[in-house]
Formats: C-alpha cells, sequence, structure tokens
C-alpha cells in the first residue's frame, strides 16, 4: 500500500473508533426519544399487574435454593417479589426452568401443573410490564464487517469475487455468532491486513498492468472420490477431477499444472492407476485447451512383483508432463480438468469400489476388480500467470467501476469525481458529500501525478476500502440527548442492519431508494421490504449465516469419521449432506413455512449417493431433487445425516453431543459445563460387558458426579441411537437391539425416535422461543440478554396469528424496539 494512504488510513480509523463513531451526514432526522406506536414492544396496560405470590417458591423451590444449599447457584429464599426486574436474570431462569418442566428435579416434590401455569403467568406479566413501562432497546458497539460480510460488500461494490478467508483471519464468534459486534475488534496486525486487502483487490478490480504473476493452487481432498461426473460444469462422460471459477485479473498467458494422486508415502508415493490409458481433458468454459494422454506402456506390466520403494521414473513423475500454457482474456473463468470415463465391468463376487480411504493404502500396482478399481485421480491443480499480461478493456469489475471516461484531458477531474462518487454512495450506504470526497480526490491526484487515469482511480478505490465507514456499520447518536435515551434509528441505519440480517451483505440500490425518500420504517413498507428480500436468492446467507451456526453445521465440515468404522463415508456423502440441508431450508424460506415445520416437515432433498445412504430406490444421478418420506423416520431436521454426523464421534454415535445439542439448540436450555476430573468414557472392549453405548452410558451415570448433567442429555440422545455416526439407519447397535426409549425433561415417556419428535412438536413454545431468541441474537449483533426476554415473547406473539411462518418471525424482528432503537450513550 502507498504509504500516503496507510497513514490517512491509520489516522482516520483511530479517530472514528475513539469517538466511537462519525457523525454522518445526509441521514435525515431522527425520531423522537419515546418509543413510536409503530414498534413492536410489550404492550402496556393501564395498571401494573399484581405482585406474584410466593407460595410456590417457598413450598417447592426455597428448601434447595436457600441462602445455606445454594443449590445450582441460585438463591430464591427472600427474594422481593415485588422487584422482579431488578432480577430479571434470575426470574427469567426460572420461568424456563418451569416450563421445561426441568425443575423440580425427578424426586423432588412438584407442583400441579395449574400452580406452575398461574406462577409463571404471573411473573411473565410483572417482568412484561416493567419492560413496556421502562423501554431500552440496548445497544452494541461499532459493528466490523466479518469475513463473509467484507467479500459480500466488495462483491457488490466491484463486481469481483474474493477469498476472503485468504485474505483475512477467521473472525472471533460470541453467542454462537461470527457477527457479535464487540467479538470484531480490530488489533493493528487485523489492519495491517485489511489494508494488504485493499491494495490487492484495487489492483485486481482494476487491472493493474504491473500485477506480478502468481500462483494459486485447488487441492482435491484424498477423500472425494472421482468415479463418475462430478461437477454440472464438467462434459457428459467425463469422470473425476474438478472444476473451479479462476479469476484472472488481465488479459495475458497463464500456465496450467496437474498433479495426480499418490499411494501412499509408505508404499513409495507411485501414482495410482498408470496400468491404464487415461485422457485427460483441461478446459476454459467449456473450450478444449489441451488433451493429455498418461498411464499404460511400460509403468506397470503383469506380474510386476517389485516391492515398495522400487518405483520407476514414469510412476513417480509422470505428471509433469501435465502442463500447458494458454492465453485467457481477463475475468471470471471457469477451468475444468477431468478424465474421460471409461466403462468397465466387474468379475465375480466381490465390491465394485474399494472404501475410499483404502486407496492410498493398497500395495497392488495393477489393482485387480476382485479388490475394487482404483482409478487414477487428480491431487491439485495449479494455475500461475499472468504473463505478458495486458490491462483488459472490459471485465465486469472495471465496466462497473469506470462508469465514465474522459474523452480529454481537461474532463478528467470531474469524471474521476463520478467514479468516486458512485463508489462511496454505495460503499458507505448512504449520500456522501464533498466533504466525504475530498481525501479520495486528493488520493487520486496524487496517483494521476505518477501514472495515467486508471491508476488515480486505482488509488482512490484502494483508500476507500480501508475506510472506517466502508468497514463498519457505524450507528450514531443524535446530538445533545442525554445518555441512556432510546432512539429511533434513521431509516438509512436501518436499512444497513436489515440487509446485513437478510443477506449478509450492503442494502440493494432499492432498499437505499426507500430508505432516502424516509419510508423504510413505516410498517407496510418494511414488510414489504423483507418479503422481498426472504424471496431473493441472496436470502440464501440465512443459510450459511445464521442457520448453519445456530444448528452447528459448520462442524460438517471438521468431521472425520473413522473409515475402519465407517468405510462407506467420503467426501462425496459429506457435500450430500451439506446440500441436503441447505436445500431444505432454503425450501423452508422460500415456501415461507411454519418454523415449527423444522422439527416436522416430510420432505427432503436428495442425489443418489445420498438416496443410497437413506436406503432410497430410484434415485439416480448427481441431480438434487425433492423427495417425500415413506414414513416419519427422518422427518424433520433431526433425521438429517449432516446433524447427526456432526454430532458423533469419529467411530461411533455420542448420545451426550446429541443431546446437548437439542438441549441447546431445539429446547434452550444448554447444560452446564461438565465439572474438573469427569471420569472418562469407558469404551468398548472385545468380548466386553457392557456392549452398547447405551449401556456403557448408563454404567457412566452411576457417577453422582455425572449423573446431575448426564440424566437430562443422555435420554434426547439415546432417541436417536437408531441413527449410526454417519446418519445411516440402524436396528441394532452390533448384535444387540437398538433401545432408542427415553423420557423428556418434563418427565414425558417416549419408546421410539417418532416418539421423541412428536413430543419435541408439542412442546412449541420451548423450541419457538428458542429459535425467535437465535434469530434476534444474530439480527441486533449482540446477545440476547434477560432484559430482552419480554421483547421476544412480544415478537412471537406477533407471529402466531400466521401459524409462526417465517415471514412473519422474520417481520416481528425486524419490526421489534431491539432492532429499530437504539440507547444513546
Amino acid at each position: 500500500m502507498h504509504q500516503r494512504i496507510r497513514v490517512i488510513t491509520v489516522a482516520g480509523l483511530a479517530g472514528a473508533l475513539a469517538v466511537a463513531g462519525l457523525q454522518a451526514a445526509g441521514q435525515g432526522a431522527r425520531g423522537a426519544s419515546k418509543v413510536p406506536a409503530d414498534v413492536l414492544m410489550p404492550a402496556l396496560p393501564a395498571a401494573a399487574p399484581p405482585v406474584p405470590s410466593r407460595a410456590l417458591v417457598d413450598q417447592y423451590c426455597a428448601t434447595c435454593h436457600s441462602e445455606r444449599m445454594q443449590s445450582g447457584n441460585l438463591v430464591l429464599q427472600n427474594r422481593d417479589m415485588a422487584a422482579l426486574a431488578e432480577n430479571a436474570e434470575v426470574w427469567e431462569k426460572v420461568l424456563r426452568k418451569l416450563e421445561s418442566g426441568a425443575m423440580p428435579p425427578d424426586g423432588a416434590r412438584k407442583p400441579a401443573p395449574a400452580d406452575v401455569d398461574a406462577f409463571v403467568g404471573s411473573v411473565r406479566a410483572s417482568l412484561d410490564y416493567e419492560a413496556a413501562a421502562h423501554p431500552d432497546p440496548g445497544r452494541s458497539g461499532i459493528h466490523r464487517l466479518n469475513r463473509v460480510e467484507y467479500a459480500n460488500a466488495i462483491e457488490d461494490l466491484l463486481a469481483l469475487e474474493v477469498d476472503s478467508a485468504e485474505l483475512l483471519p477467521p473472525d472471533n464468534s460470541g453467542y454462537g455468532f461470527d457477527n457479535i459486534a464487540d467479538a470484531l475488534t480490530m488489533s493493528p496486525g487485523l489492519l495491517e491486513r485489511y489494508m494488504s486487502a485493499a491494495q490487492r483487490i484495487a489492483r485486481l478490480a482494476v487491472g493493474d498492468p504491473g500485477l506480478r504473476p502468481e500462483a494459486k493452487e485447488y487441492k482435491l481432498s484424498f477423500f472425494a472420490l472421482q468415479d463418475e461426473r462430478v461437477s454440472q460444469d464438467l462434459p457428459f462422460g467425463s469422470r473425476g477431477g474438478v472444476a473451479v471459477q479462476h479469476y484472472f485479473p488481465l488479459d495475458g498467458e497463464y500456465t496450467l499444472q496437474v498433479r495426480l494422486q499418490r499411494h501412499a508415502v509408505n508404499l513409495g508415493g507411485a501414482i495410482r492407476g498408470l496400468d491404464e490409458v487415461q485422457r485427460i481433458d483441461v478446459r476454459v468454459d467449456g473450450d478444449l485447451v489441451k488433451s493429455f494422454e498418461i498411464g499404460g506402456g511400460d509403468a506397470e506390466q503383469d506380474g510386476d512383483l517389485r516391492g515398495p520403494y522400487q518405483e520407476t521414473e514414469e510412476e513417480r513423475f509422470a505428471d509433469e508432463r501435465l502442463f500447458v500454457k494458454f492465453p485467457a482474456r481477463a475475468g471470471m473463468r471457469t477451468v475444468g480438468v477431468t478424465f474421460q470415463r471409461k466403462l468397465w465391468l466387474p468379475e465375480g463376487v466381490g465390491v465394485s469400489r474399494l472404501p475410499v480411504a483404502g486407496y492410498g493404502y493398497s500395495s497392488a500396482r495393477k489393482s485387480g476388480v476382485e479388490f475394487g478399481k482404483v482409478e487414477m485421480a487428480v491431487e491439485l491443480v495449479e494455475i500461475r500467470g499472468p504473463f505478458n499480461a495486458m490491462r483488459p478493456v472490459s471485465t465486469p469489475s472495471r465496466d462497473k467501476i469506470f462508469v465514465c471516461r474522459p474523452a480529454a484531458p481537461a474532463g478528467e477531474v470531474a469524471c474521476a469525481q463520478r467514479i468516486v462518487s458512485t463508489l462511496a454512495r454505495q460503499a458507505f450506504r448512504r449520500p456522501v458529500t464533498d466533504a466525504d470526497l475530498a481525501p479520495f480526490m486528493a488520493l487520486y491526484a496524487d496517483g494521476r501525478k505518477i501514472g495515467d487515469f486508471d491508476m488515480g482511480i486505482q488509488w482512490a478505490l484502494e483508500r476507500l476500502l480501508v475506510d472506517p465507514r466502508f468497514l463498519y456499520r457505524i450507528e450514531t447518536d443524535p446530538a445533545n440527548l442525554p445518555a441512556g435515551t432510546p432512539y429511533r434509528l434513521s431509516d438509512l441505519e436501518l436499512a444497513s442492519r436489515l440487509s446485513f440480517f437478510l443477506w449478509s451483505r450492503p442494502p440493494d440500490a432499492e432498499l437505499i431508494d426507500v430508505a432516502v425518500k424516509g419510508r423504510l420504517h413505516t410498517p407496510a413498507v418494511l414488510d414489504a421490504q423483507v418479503a422481498r428480500m426472504l424471496k431473493d436468492p441472496r436470502s440464501a446467507a440465512l443459510v450459511d449465516g445464521f442457520f448453519a451456526q445456530w444448528l452447528s453445521l459448520r462442524a460438517l465440515d471438521t468431521v472425520r469419521p473413522d473409515p475402519a468404522a465407517f468405510p462407506e463415508f467420503d467426501d462425496e456423502l459429506r457435500a450430500s449432506f451439506r446440500r441436503e440441508t441447505g436445500l431444505f431450508l432454503q425450501s423452508q424460506l422460500q415456501e415461507d413455512r411454519s418454523v415449527l415445520e423444522l422439527l416436522t416437515a416430510d420432505y427432503t432433498f436428495v442425489d443418489e449417493r445420498l438416496a443410497k445412504h437413506y436406503g432410497m430406490d430410484g434415485i439416480i444421478g448427481p441431480r438434487f431433487r425433492r423427495v417425500t418420506y415413506p414414513d416419519q423416520r427422518r422427518a424433520g431436521l433431526l433425521g438429517q445425516g449432516s446433524i447427526l454426523v456432526a454430532t458423533s464421534y469419529a467411530n461411533r454415535t455420542s448420545p451426550v453431543q446429541r443431546g446437548k445439542w437439542v438441549l441447546m439448540n431445539i429446547i434452550g436450555t444448554p447444560p452446564p459445563e461438565p465439572p474438573a476430573n469427569v471420569p472418562p468414557f469407558p469404551e468398548a472392549k472385545p468380548g466386553s460387558e457392557p456392549p452398547t453405548v447405551r449401556a456403557r452410558m448408563e454404567l457412566h451415570r452411576k457417577n453422582p458426579v455425572c449423573a446431575s448433567c448426564h440424566a437430562k442429555m443422555d435420554p434426547l440422545g439415546f432417541a436417536l441411537e437408531n441413527y449410526d455416526g454417519i446418519g445411516g439407519w440402524r436396528e441394532l447397535d452390533g448384535p444387540f437391539p437398538i433401545d432408542a426409549s427415553g423420557a423428556m425433561p418434563n418427565g414425558s415417556k417416549f419408546g421410539s425416535v417418532e416418539e421423541f419428535r412428536a413430543l419435541l412438536a408439542s412442546q412449541e413454545e420451548q423450541f419457538l422461543a428458542t429459535v425467535t431468541e437465535k434469530l434476534l441474537t444474530y439480527a441486533l449483533g449482540r446477545g440476547v440478554e434477560p432484559e430482552d426476554q419480554p421483547i421476544v415473547r412480544a415478537i412471537l406473539q406477533e407471529a402466531k396469528p400466521a401459524n409462526y411462518r417465517w415471514s412473519s418471525l422474520v417481520s416481528a424482528v425486524t419490526r421489534s424496539m431491539p432492532f429499530q432503537m437504539r440507547r444513546s450513550l
């Protein structure tokens, strides 16, 4: 980065953070400090509700939760029932425990359900009244864009797709999400990364002819099968290989090198599958660039008895000649490398292919069909360049940036002002003033002095990409407003909240235009925008952002099932799991279904690989299609492999992990952290007793230290024991029948996963409250505190007439007080 840009960036960012925001221009008048009538919050009754009675607490709770015993670090003895709001955290916890049936514990005296309902209702009415009488929308810090939001903002601004994981380190998380403002801090090291990213992105977008050749590797997983067509971007009749989206920054020449997979190093590391001639095609945007033939010949011979570490030069280095140099035009291109598929017929009795994990450890040079066919496979593709490059005349990025071209030197400054103004308006997500543009125009002038017009624009763009008004979502307090006063956000600030909530990217032109006109905050307009945005394909960001983190789906990328226990697992199945859940969740949003269907939906999406894993017939090919379940075994999310494999251990199921997942993500009562010095789980030994996971868990729970938590978790996990460690259905654990019976935290019994799912769905209040808390946390970019629970209840009450359809729940969140308002400092 140019030194002047670096100095200006550091000084500007430090100043912005020091005052906790910038005074925004052109944002219009703000609302009054009173809560407007169209903002959703708990209703304020004419009179305060009666003070709740202590009778139930004294009779059933105070003995264990006394000053002396303090069970669970909770004291209810002598609590002032007239001051519930002062201890909202305590009483909201009490409500949740009572509603779920977790308290009083098993074995203790329990109040009648009618008495519980009356007590819960009176406490809730008092807490809701206090929240309505003393509204507090809360306040989060300045919100730095996380990596996903940053990449999306770059794509919208410059029509340039960047891999933010390569440019920036992982984001910190809080409350289960990576968009929490207080966790998204800015360190000096991170600022350096942002400045380096800005320099690279500006050069790529403008097309700097001074770019040096760089190499980009696309490495394939060893556990990805390559015996079928692997992508819609590859031709029919192909198998294996890879299709990637690669950005060519300039018109010029590029090189491509293919490396092939090898046998395990301890077996010599020879290239696999050289016994037969293979054709490898290299294509760019579908056009054939080069065809190679490799294999056969003298690489391997029938009856070859050479041992490991006696490989020929051909076996070790044959893929070095899989190299091609080719011209390419600037822009995003689809690069494909694939084999020509050869059909072969297995003979005799045996499997048609080895488990994928066994490929690298096969010591046979020539793979006999009795062992399964070991195919040649691509390990990585390296693209390097550009060489002999020229600045492109047109790319999507240059077309987006250069909204004008000066016809003569005299018109350069005016054109530059127009370009910079257009970019800044979109980058800052609001109208801009001449004062906003001044530092960028100064840098344009510096760049123009040492280069051409495009160089000046590149310098201005580089500075724009590290401006705090781009990197941060900054909401500013009105001037002269007393500290602690609730105030309404401007419509432009509301537009940013809405777009980053639903799309994880800046607002589009339509949303900005509505906000500039001051109409976005009106309920009808806001609801219409929410409906439009949920129907938009960009709402898939909710699946990748909100759902993936709430449901712990990102763990699917890191699980490594043991090949000895689950030889059928491979990366193709992992990808199918991910795709299934993504399509299912997207369909729930697009079809505006009830939130409750997450537990009960009778359909899913499968391809051939996943259908076979689930035991479904008649599904052929890699295309995903919607199917209806013939029974209730896999209904809803709980039957999907993505969740089941992510909550298992490498070599077996984990009732603990699955039960904990249900408690945290469905019921909303996460278990406490395990105590220190917990004894290890007794793993199975050949011929040992007890043999099943359930029996060993029951033995583990005999330890009183373990029983206190596992008594609530384990039964919920036992309900899912018919699913093995990679989500396949089973009736036996070894030779023993599966026992999927158990009890809910409130004591309700179930005997199968179908009955368990029905019980979860019947206790909809807990599930709906959990979903709403998670959604509100993600929308606000801050944790939902106990003081926010009255708002959660108000949101659910608002969504109830529509049977909790996603549009009704999301609209209620966006019209709620914490989303529309903020507390001043």
